[in-house]
């Protein structure tokens, strides 16, 4: 039997519509970890059927950002404290070393452009909103290892990334003060390109930086909620 080539292509585009809607509010914390997708409320929403919803929840089962629950059915998938632990350590690694491995080639423009936006977040920290400080954060270290040569190693990158976004909101909001030191390091870290210092120097200061926040986070989970 034939396909319907347009029926299908149409089907398609209303999958992808309902996948980037959705991803859209489950990485800006729109949707929250925990929150319950009912398939028939979001097509309704959208204005297409449940079938594009599904495999568009199905696609994002299979990236860790969904889950389904017996009897409670599909929701934003929860984050637990060992996963972002992992993540972290790994993030450390990989955006450490991609930007040893940047930092030589380096301009003065990029680290011009580096301390233009550590002052937006240092600006950000007076009237704190954890989102917008994420964003600069990601833009931030964007700038330092875009010159990597290995194209695998920033696309872990931006791996971890995406899959921190569903937690960095909250973290920040719960450790403001981690927020004050983390800019206070990233005008370390510019420092240490700008004097030349070893890649293998840059590599361990990112490294410790990410470590930091993360040892932040885990302190703050076991702190007693009376103090």
């Amino acid at each position: 039997m034939a396909t319907d080539a347009p029926a299908e292509q149409a089907r398609t585009s209303k999958s992808q519509l309902a996948y980037e809607w959705l991803r859209e509010r489950i990485v800006s914390h729109r949707f929250t970890p925990g929150y319950r997708l009912v398939l028939s409320q979001i097509a309704a929403e959208l204005g297409i059927s449940t079938v594009p919803v599904r495999e568009a929840v199905r696609r994002l089962e299979a990236e860790g950002l969904v889950t389904f629950e017996k009897n409670i059915g599909a929701q934003v998938a929860l984050v637990d404290e060992g996963e972002y632990a992992t993540t972290m350590q790994t993030l450390a690694v990989v955006e450490g070393a991609a930007t040893g491995f940047s930092a030589p080639l380096l301009t003065a423009e990029d680290l011009t452009q580096a301390r233009a936006v550590n002052q937006q977040m240092r600006e950000c920290l007076e009237h704190f909103d954890p989102r917008r400080f994420t964003d600069l954060n990601e833009k931030f270290h964007a700038v330092l290892f875009q010159h990597c040569p290995n194209p695998s190693m920033t696309d872990l990158v931006h791996r971890g990334w995406s899959r921190l976004r569903m937690l960095r909101d909250s973290i920040f909001g719960f450790v403001p003060g981690r927020a004050v030191q983390s800019v206070a390091e990233h005008d370390h870290i510019v420092d240490l390109i700008e004097s030349g210092a070893d890649p293998i120097d840059v590599e361990l200061a990112v490294r410790r930086h990410r470590t930091e926040t993360l040892d932040a986070f885990l302190h703050f989970q076991h702190v007693p909620a009376d103090g």
